[in-house]
């Protein structure tokens, strides 16, 4: 099956490492507005928007 959410394995494999030392070393759990994890999934939901985006029109 073919990935369809524009992320490269790179991408993938870097993301989870970085978002899971943030979960065991990072700061301690702020409001979702300061939090750097869901600051993270954020910006990834925003890449994958923007990819499915500009290939749905196609």
């Amino acid at each position: 099956m073919r990935n369809r959410d524009g992320l490269t394995l790179g991408y993938r494999i870097l993301w989870r490492l970085n978002w899971l030392l943030l979960h065991v070393a990072g700061p301690a759990e702020q409001s979702d507005d300061r939090d750097p994890r869901r600051r993270m999934e954020r910006e990834r939901a925003e890449r994958v928007a923007r990819y499915r985006a500009e290939h749905a029109e196609h």
